[in-house]
């Protein structure tokens, strides 16, 4: 062995053993958050991740990683944070951070701002789609390369509801572990009660048919902590929280499997207006019922992006020397 290697042995040794010289597993997992634009993504990764910095306007598909000891004198687990931003306009980066490789310990939290109601469904719906077509297709490919990761990816997402539960052949779960968070609380609260308890009940609908959790967030400490809570549950492997929340008068917090269809109930409509509405699937349906009350705001996230060369966060003299050269 030349003295690289030895050296590198040396350093695995002392990075994977245990007090007894036993090796210790480093769990690693990654975590893509996205949502509405603006509706506070950085700031939820910044307090996970106990960062005291102003969360800046995220720019395409952003990184960073938090590190977390389990006990004193054992190598730190790795927890990988991307952040998708510009809303639903740049979904096609959605296939960089997710591929075959780590697909196992992938975790998706979707970030809605509570405060405009009328883009709520629309995020959900494109967000959601893009990101389930593109891991099938990683699971398609999978079944062929890898059958067992396959099988158990699968299996893992039917395992949030017991078997049984009522609601165990009504749901569709996700295929990846998934997390909503309702962000913006402050201000919703300041809705007419009858918005609340529609958007309320909608998104505790939605969550439960992905099997998902959700938590309503806002710039307050203890409902950030809830939403910690669950990240760090994906991103560190710490307990999952046993609390319950289902009073549409306060913050929901409901973790993934603990909700059901009947405590949740009908879409918020009367029955002459259901009898009305033509839909395949019940998922179309609280669609239908939703966007009846808050109809989609044709909004297009491209429009208003700027053109990051002009941002003085991302100055460079000798490039931007270059640029104007050309351009000129």
């Amino acid at each position: 062995d030349t003295l690289w290697d030895l050296a590198i042995a040396e350093v695995e040794k002392r990075e994977n053993a245990d007090d007894d010289g036993k090796r210790v597993e480093v769990w690693e997992k990654s975590l893509l958050f996205m949502g509405n634009k603006n509706g506070g993504k950085t700031t939820i990764i910044l307090r996970c991740l106990e960062r005291e910095e102003i969360p800046k306007p995220t720019l395409a598909l952003e990184y960073t990683f938090g590190r977390r000891a389990r006990r004193h004198n054992t190598p730190k687990d790795i927890a990988h944070f991307w952040e998708l931003g510009g809303g639903t306009s740049l979904l096609e980066l959605i296939r960089i951070p997710i591929t075959s490789n780590n697909v196992r310990s992938f975790a998706v939290v979707l970030v809605l701002d509570l405060s405009k109601p009328n883009e709520l469904w629309t995020t959900i719906e494109k967000l959601l789609q893009v990101t389930r077509n593109h891991v099938n297709k990683i699971l398609t490919k999978l079944e062929k390369t890898n059958p067992e990761v396959a099988t158990e990816i699968k299996q893992r997402m039917r395992n949030n509801l017991q078997r049984d539960h009522p609601d165990y052949d009504l749901v569709d779960p996700f295929p990846i572990p998934l997390v909503i968070i309702g962000s913006k609380y402050d201000i919703f609260h300041e809705f007419d009660s009858e918005m609340r308890k529609i958007i309320s009940k909608t998104l505790r609908f939605v969550s439960h048919y992905y099997g998902a959790s959700l938590v309503f967030t806002s710039k307050s400490e203890a409902l950030l902590l809830k939403a910690r809570v669950l990240i760090n549950h994906l991103a560190f492997g710490y307990d999952k929280s046993k609390s319950l929340s289902v009073d549409h008068g306060k913050p929901l917090f409901i973790p993934a499997g603990l909700d059901s269809l009947s405590q949740i109930g009908p879409p918020p409509a009367s029955d002459n207006d259901i009898g009305k509405m033509r839909a395949n699937t019940p998922l179309e349906l609280w669609k239908k019922v939703f966007e009846k009350t808050f109809p989609p705001k044709s909004f297009c996230d491209l429009q208003d992006t700027k053109d990051p060369a002009q941002d003085l966060q991302y100055a460079e003299y000798e490039v931007d020397v270059m640029r104007a050269q050309k351009n000129q």
